[in-house]
């Protein structure tokens, strides 16, 4: 039987599709409360719409083989990288790729991440080929430059633009490595430029030379109705590396209380940078973590 979010999601994309925009798009890409359970028991993931990341499965080119893995792990929702659905795709393969996601039981939600300039017209193609894909937001890099346009576009196609920290780049931090740089950019802009924060990148601002220790938590509380997305991760910053939930300084249970907080309804993908050439032992035991941590949210 079909999750009661997974309901939810497909009915609020039917909205999406047919280009609402305005007061309508915005209300459907706010954060609300979310449901706790399916109609056929208690919904493990505490009515959170968790998918993955397919970058986590960027060794694996083609892309059943990728859907195949997703479904294996019980997850029924995605957040595509270009390297599996390529922005130039043809709209005959956009839709062979749709037909693959629902013959495996999995939605498209976001796509990314994705750089956006001041070029209004390289930045509407890119959300062209979001509506044909059927994502409401797209998870993004944008210059500053680009606000003006992507203030249109947003209010236009009613597809969110999730900001996405990177942490450390090489000798210096991403541009908009915290909850705060980037509320400080969005604040006056539309109500659909928000966030993707990544919790994993978040603690990588810890590392030496730079020294800042942001609490993801506190940075989803900062955001507030802005969190449209999450790529939920931990990490070891003293190898460098990901690692399964809470083998690094990731409290699930402290950023889950902080997503029902702001009252979230946005997406959560599991990206695990760790193991490319079989990742899926360690985002099972990711996902034992999440939903234990869900348990002990009730």
């Amino acid at each position: 039987m079909e999750s009661a979010n997974r309901r939810r999601f497909l009915q609020t994309s039917a909205v999406a599709a047919v280009g609402v925009a305005g007061a309508s798009a915005v209300s459907a890409a706010q954060p609300a409360a979310a449901p706790a359970a399916q109609e056929n028991g208690p919904d493990p993931f505490g009515g959170f719409i968790v998918g993955v990341q397919s970058y986590t499965f960027r060794n694996f080119r083609k892309l059943e083989d990728v859907l195949s893995r997703i479904q294996e792990l019980g997850l029924h929702f995605v957040e595509f990288y270009n390297g599996h659905i390529p922005l130039d795709s043809s709209d005959a393969d956009i839709n062979a790729a749709r037909a693959l996601c629902f013959r495996h039981n999995v939605t498209p939600i976001a796509f990314g991440v994705e750089g956006f300039s001041k070029d209004h017209q390289a930045n509407r193609r890119k959300f062209e080929f979001a509506r044909k894909l059927g994502v409401r937001y797209l998870s993004a890099d944008p210059h500053p430059e680009s606000f003006d346009s992507l203030d249109r576009l947003v209010a236009e196609f009613g597809i969110g633009i999730a900001i996405h920290p990177h942490g450390p780049t090489g000798n210096r931090l991403h541009q908009w490595f915290s909850a705060e740089v980037i509320m400080k950019a969005v604040a006056s802009h539309h109500r659909l430029i928000g966030t993707c924060l990544d919790t994993g990148h978040l603690i990588r601002c810890a590392q030496d030379p730079f020294n800042h220790k942001l609490d993801p938590a506190l940075q989803v509380r900062h955001m507030a109705a802005r969190n449209f997305g999450l790529h939920l991760k931990d990490h070891d910053n003293a190898k460098r590396t990901d690692v399964v939930f809470g083998r690094g300084v990731l409290n699930v249970g402290e950023v889950l209380r902080a997503l029902r907080y702001v009252r979230f309804q946005g997406y959560i993908s599991i990206e695990y940078e760790a193991n490319p050439q079989n990742p899926s032992p360690d985002v099972r035991a990711c996902l034992d973590v999440f939903k234990e941590a869900v348990r002990k949210l009730r």
